[in-house]
């Protein structure tokens, strides 16, 4: 009996820690970053989106005012006209936390009239789960007329999370077991 309490416990401490390592969440603009009007015309939160690797599952957080300002997930067309008529989902409570479900392109603009047009918008592209921790970044991909954007390769940290967190549970699991 002990031992089969034992292996359940090896079991379910894999799998928890495995599905700790499974998602991030990142705030848009870094650390510190707040969803709002760049303060130059040489920052971009496009730019910045592709120094990081999104994978399904992830989540990005937009910290904003709440009534003075919104996020707009929208379609290709209307990222680039900065168009926020029928926007795909429109979040305005301030800590909008929105999960990357599928892979590939999403954009995102303010909601407030003119402050896409002064660079408040965000192009990122979520890699699908083909592409392996330890495989090279995926080839730019072009978006009809629009850039070539290639997800940054993630740090050694990062891509050694999920082996990390396996390698923890067995270590666990083997101490409660013996």
């Amino acid at each position: 009996m002990a031992s089969f309490s034992s292996l359940v416990a090896i079991i379910l401490s894999f799998i928890f820690l495995c599905s700790l390592a499974a998602a991030n969440e990142v705030t848009v603009g870094g650390k510190s970053g707040d969803w709002r009007i760049p303060p130059s015309s040489s920052y971009s939160f496009t730019e910045w989106a592709q120094k990081a690797r999104f994978k399904v599952g992830d989540f990005i957080v937009f910290r904003y005012e709440a009534g003075k300002d919104s996020v707009l997930q929208v379609t290709q067309e209307a990222y680039k006209s900065c168009n926020t008529t029928n926007p795909l989902a429109n979040y305005t409570d301030g800590e909008t936390k929105v999960k990357l479900d599928r892979s590939g392109p999403f954009y995102f603009i303010s909601g407030v009239d003119g402050h896409c047009e002064k660079g408040q918008k965000l192009s990122l592209v979520v890699v699908s789960p083909r592409h392996k921790a330890f495989s090279p970044a995926p080839s730019p991909v072009e978006f009809e007329d629009g850039p070539s954007v290639a997800p940054a390769p993630t740090s050694g940290s990062a891509r050694l999370g999920g082996g990390f967190a396996a390698v923890l549970g067995l270590v666990l699991g083997l101490w409660v077991w013996f």
